[in-house]
């Protein structure tokens, strides 16, 4: 048993299960406006099922495909793919009985998120790869997170109306921000191992601009998609929180490198939810 607990703790750490907060509150932000408040337990549990299985396999996959980078950076060398935990087998059979379970998933809530699964499983797996030929993993990946809420709204009406696009705009800017502030950690490693990302190319100052650029655009769409979707004042006190927030995780970060964690995990998983939060006030006391 002992065994089996050991194994289950090496596959969270290798997933990091804890940073599904990132994406889990948006995909029930769609789902809570799409159906206009509560949404019922079944799609309840069927988003959270389906949000993590994703995760799990684009992580998963990540860990894989990027086996012999982590094992070469001192960041990343005690992972659970290159410090012996978890053989590549392993690991490849976790990424697809995940990948078999968000279809599984899809294929219980309707037609359309059923038709969705392969091409959504699809983009989620390409960012493992970006990095090796490409500055926009760092767009990729904001992209593979900026699903969760059209993924929230197709599991409630089954279409993809307007305010869930600009919605996932909204994320898209804000994760493909916040991976480039990540991103400074390994700015010397990608440049000595010829890996691309927007830091080893154009530098830190570069990067904290841009990653602010993107984070401006991101409180532009989640303004228009409070707009769009007819909410109320909570949603728009939601957005200004945001706001708030980004910038804070700015002044973090350029105030200190060595706080980029702190601002990664902990300012971007309360934002999540405190966006989470306003909208469910929005919905029960408008």
């Amino acid at each position: 048993m002992q065994r089996y607990i050991s194994k289950i703790k090496d596959f969270n750490e290798l997933v990091m299960f804890e940073h599904s907060i990132f994406s889990l509150p948006f995909i029930f932000i769609a789902m809570i406006v799409a159906a206009d408040g509560w949404f019922g337990f079944w799609l309840l549990i069927m988003g959270a099922l389906a949000a993590v299985s994703a995760r799990n396999f684009a992580m998963g996959l990540n860990r894989y495909a990027d086996r012999d980078i982590d094992a070469a950076n001192p960041r990343t060398e005690s992972r659970p793919n290159v410090d012996g935990r978890l053989d590549a087998t392993s690991i490849m059979i976790f990424v697809l009985v995940n990948a078999f379970v968000f279809i599984a998933i899809a294929y219980m809530i309707n037609d359309l998120a059923l038709y969705l699964s392969v091409p959504i499983l699809f983009v989620l797996g390409s960012y493992s790869y970006f990095k090796r030929f490409s500055h926009l993993a760092h767009i990729v990946l904001g992209v593979s997170l900026g699903l969760a809420p059209i993924a929230g709204v197709v599991a409630v009406q089954a279409s993809i109306p307007a305010w869930s696009v600009i919605l996932s705009l909204g994320v898209i800017f804000w994760v493909a921000g916040f991976d480039l502030l990540y991103s400074l950690q390994d700015i010397d490693f990608d440049k000595e191992n010829n890996l691309y990302s927007i830091p080893s190319r154009y530098g830190a100052d570069a990067t904290l601009f841009i990653s602010s650029l993107f984070h401006m655009l991101s409180v532009i769409f989640w303004a228009l998609f409070v707009w769009i979707a007819g909410l109320g004042i909570f949603a728009y006190a939601a957005v200004i929180l945001s706001a708030v927030m980004l910038g804070y995780e700015h002044k973090i970060v350029r105030k200190d490198f060595t706080q980029i964690d702190r601002a990664f995990f902990t300012v971007n998983g309360y934002l999540g939810v405190a966006f989470f939060v306003f909208i469910i006030l929005d919905k029960v006391l408008a």
